[in-house]
């Protein structure tokens, strides 16, 4: 069971959505934390992976190195953190509506902490992405929506 889950349907194909959520550069466009992504593998995605991605958590900003443990095109696709004190594990999947012309996109957080984290999660992580995970499935919405395929 995951710590956070939402849900959000999107006027766009699951094609249409999976291209947009699996490129890296356009993180930052729909989650609010996400300050900088670096794919560190080339090529397109696939399971094995790696980004670094910078984002501002409480009052810094924090690097993590996330690795894809799931690459379905397009209906699932998953990371964790491999390092850190916050080791986020995600989950997400685009399932087809009315014949495959909208989508439904679902995505799961939960979170692993070492050291430092076992404070960080409860006290600064979990209130964070509480109020920001909603917030990030309307952006990736308007992103999407606003945007011809």
């Amino acid at each position: 069971m995951s710590d956070f889950r939402e849900v959000v349907d999107i006027d766009r194909t699951p094609d249409d959505v999976w291209a947009y959520i699996i490129d890296p550069e356009h993180l930052p466009e729909w989650q609010e934390s996400a300050v900088a992504v670096e794919q560190l593998d080339e090529g397109p995605v696939h399971v094995g992976s790696r980004l670094r991605i910078t984002r501002h958590v409480g009052r810094r900003d924090m690097p993590f190195l996330m690795e894809y443990t799931e690459c379905d095109p397009p209906h699932a696709w998953g990371l964790r953190a491999v390092e850190g004190p916050v080791r986020p594990r995600v989950h997400g999947e685009i399932t087809p509506l009315d014949d495959g012309r909208r989508s439904r996109v679902t995505m799961e957080i939960d979170f692993e902490s070492h050291g430092v984290g076992k404070i960080l999660v409860p006290l600064v992580v979990r209130p964070q992405v509480r109020k920001e995970l909603p917030y990030d499935e309307q952006l990736l919405k308007q992103h999407l929506e606003q945007t011809t395929a």
